[in-house]
């Protein structure tokens, strides 16, 4: 590849996201890792709530990370670097080490997945970040469903993680009950599998009981953190689980130890981005095992609620602070 420099978006210290601007900067080298590494060029680029974190100032990467923003992107290889069976032509989404936030990003050839067949790039670009996250902590952690068919809860049902949710566990054979704060957002959680929707109010755990005949649901996959914990072990079945991703409303929660004992719960949550590179090529030889068949036939459709501009990544930002959006919000070169 000929080309030496790149177009990328990069922060002036931290802050709003007008500290975000476009620059031009060199095409990185491979970093440094013996695991295989592919150049991808970048047509597209999820957006998820660590960028805004980290460009406020709330999240620091790992050392070894891009300082630039981006988790995911989609487009073609162009370049190969070690042994692996991606050949530059080929189109791929992967989930990045920062950097996805340019026109040009590395990443481990063992975290990458093919397009699903007639997905655009922004699509595709939209998937990594989110699969991951839902795969690590709903299925390997809370092992839903290992045993035979069981009931997922997820809380913000409409986010980006919640959509992918509904969809993963329900082809695979779940139940899947949802909350939300918007409930305007109802019907699209309905269409995309949702068995039953609850409005997240003061009453939502008994809600939730009498929507599952009192049983309670196995699995909860909580972003919410102190709104919903106690909530939560009330809502959780007996021998349930319950995995924490992120506490957007607070990270400080009371939960009575007798509730956990007696309901034989077990807690557990794990951050996506600190696990290590043979962790994440796990999960994607999982998630195309398991997953991509149901990406490929539309069994799991694209829930993009807008396509950026990289130009546009300010008003971007802004658009996923408002929490306005369902589903995905994707930067795009094209």
């Amino acid at each position: 590849m000929d080309v030496k420099q790149m177009r990328a978006i990069v922060c002036d210290g931290v802050g709003e996201a007008n500290v975000m601007r476009m620059t031009t900067l060199d095409v990185p080298a491979p970093f440094s890792s013996d695991a295989p590494q592919v150049l991808i060029r970048v047509r597209a680029a999820g957006i998820n709530r660590p960028d805004l974190l980290q460009r406020a100032g709330l999240y620091a990467p790992p050392a070894d990370a891009s300082p630039l923003l981006g988790l995911e992107v989609a487009g073609e290889i162009v370049q190969v670097h070690g042994q692996t069976d991606w050949i530059v032509g080929d189109k791929v989404c992967a989930l990045t080490h920062g950097g996805g936030y340019a026109e040009y990003v590395w990443a481990d050839a063992r975290q990458c997945l093919p397009v699903p067949a007639g997905w655009t790039m922004a699509q595709a670009a939209s998937l990594p970040e989110t699969l991951f996250t839902v795969w690590l902590n709903v299925f390997d952690r809370a092992y839903l469903g290992r045993g035979g068919a069981e009931t997922l809860l997820v809380h913000a049902g409409a986010s980006g993680i919640g959509v992918a949710a509904i969809q993963m566990a329900k082809a695979l054979g779940n139940r899947v009950v949802v909350t939300l704060r918007q409930m305007n957002k109802a019907a699209v959680c309905h269409e995309l599998g949702a068995d039953e929707v609850v409005e997240l109010n003061d009453h939502w755990a008994p809600t939730v009981l009498e929507k599952t005949s009192g049983k309670g649901v196995n699995v909860i996959l909580d972003m919410l953190g102190t709104a919903t914990a106690a909530g939560n072990m009330k809502a959780l079945a007996q021998n349930g689980r319950l995995a924490w991703i992120a506490f957007l409303t607070g990270s400080k929660v009371e939960i009575k130890v007798h509730e956990v004992m007696g309901k034989q719960a077990q807690l557990t949550g794990a951050f996506l981005r600190p696990q290590s590179p043979d962790v994440k090529a796990k999960i994607a030889q999982d998630l195309r095992q398991n997953i991509w068949p149901h990406l490929d036939n539309r069994v799991i459709k694209p829930v993009v609620d807008r396509v950026f501009p990289m130009s546009e990544v300010i008003q971007a930002h802004e658009y996923m602070a408002s929490n306005q959006h369902i589903g995905k919000l994707v930067l795009s070169w094209e």
